[in-house]
């Protein structure tokens, strides 16, 4: 019975269903961009549409999480340190909450991005999302990691990601000053109280990217701690 219960904790990888969230999460944050290019061209029934998909990846990523915070084993034999995934895992699922939180505050105020700035605005959330896409490259190899005790080449190959993950976050926080420059210099013939949420929205936007960096930073203290 003993050696049964042994093998049953070690059966349970926390990893498969911790990539496997990440995997939903980049999905849901990834309808970011035909959701605002339906709302660029003012179609806001496909906004509502591609908004109610996003709502419903955030959904799948948050009953995962929930799965998962209950059924993690807590016993001697976990190969890394419970209290670490949980963390690993409550910074992937806020990238889909600020998804979901920015589709749902444009969409509620049918919010454009000004015509002159769309382009760069455009730049700038492919450049967020490719962070949370380098982020999920790296949490992806945490089986190999396993494998490997945390040890050797793959240790190189995630710490390389990671440091690619802050320079995408670098460019991204780059982009985000030019972006509130240039808002700054058109505000005056824009709606007040959009001009508010636009600046809201530029800073949800990044905090993709910031969401995204804390993941890359839990893996590597993960990884410190081998």
């Amino acid at each position: 019975m003993a050696r049964n219960t042994i093998l049953g904790v070690f059966a349970k990888s926390p990893i498969k269903p911790l990539v496997k969230h990440i995997q939903i999460v980049i999905k849901c944050s990834q309808l970011l961009i035909p959701f605002f290019n339906a709302c660029t061209a003012q179609d806001w029934s496909e906004a509502s549409k591609v908004r109610r998909k996003l709502s419903k990846l955030e959904e799948d990523a948050d009953s995962l999480k929930r799965q998962l915070r209950l059924e993690l084993p807590s016993g001697l034999f976990m190969p890394v340190d419970r209290a670490d995934l949980l963390e690993l895992l409550t910074q992937q699922d806020k990238i889909a909450n600020k998804a979901k939180d920015i589709a749902g505050r444009v969409l509620g105020r049918k919010l454009e991005i000004p015509p002159s700035l769309q382009a760069e605005f455009s730049v700038y959330l492919v450049c967020c999302l490719d962070a949370t896409e380098k982020a999920a490259e790296a949490i992806n190899e945490l089986d190999d990691l396993l494998q490997t005790g945390f040890s050797g080449r793959e240790v190189i190959l995630v710490e390389k990601m990671i440091d690619q993950l802050d320079a995408i976050e670098d460019e991204s926080d780059d982009l985000q000053i030019i972006l509130r420059k240039n808002l700054l210099a058109i505000e005056k013939d824009l709606n007040p109280v959009d001009v508010i949420f636009l600046y809201q929205i530029i800073d949800w936007v990044g905090d993709l990217a910031d969401l995204a960096e804390r993941v890359g930073a839990r893996l590597e203290i993960l990884l410190a701690r081998k």
